[in-house]
């Protein structure tokens, strides 16, 4: 794998954070965020930029649709290793999108190996909150790696 795919990646990631966080505060669709992706709007705010690479927009796609389809599921596993008396609504929004996306390629890209997914994320939430979360979304998505991928080494 080379440093262009590891970019492209980086940039779906991030698009896919941005994109599940806008369609929860704003109602948008999923063909919305698709479309918004493609034109280049997504992802925002960052140096990197969209590279018309395919595998950037497969990427990008399924994580956004499974985490939509399988919201209800992702965030069950999430919600059972949170804090005694936490709840996932008592959550930034930012948060949940990051911990959903995260749990979707946890499920979806096996090929991808659960530490490197996990650290890719906590890198995306470096890049949205200064505090405790990247912890927080590390040790989230660490607990649910185990729920999510029980037969892999080192979940």
């Amino acid at each position: 794998m080379n440093a262009r795919t590891n970019l492209s990646r980086s940039i779906a990631r991030l698009a896919t954070v941005q994109a599940l966080y806008q369609m929860e505060v704003s109602g948008a669709t999923t063909a919305d965020v698709i479309a918004d992706f493609v034109a280049g709007k997504l992802p925002r705010q960052t140096e990197a930029s969209y590279t018309d690479s395919e595998g950037e927009l497969e990427l990008f796609k399924l994580l956004v649709e499974k985490a939509v389809d399988r919201q209800a599921t992702y965030d069950r596993t999430i919600a059972k290793h949170l804090s005694k008396g936490w709840r996932l609504e008592r959550l930034d929004a930012v948060a949940r999108a990051i911990l959903r996306a995260g749990a979707a390629e946890l499920e979806q890209r096996t090929d991808i190996p659960v530490a490197v997914v996990i650290d890719e994320y906590v890198e995306v939430a470096k890049a949205f909150f200064e505090g405790p979360e990247p912890g927080f979304i590390n040790a989230a998505l660490d607990a649910a790696a185990r729920d999510l991928r029980p037969t892999e080494q080192g979940a």
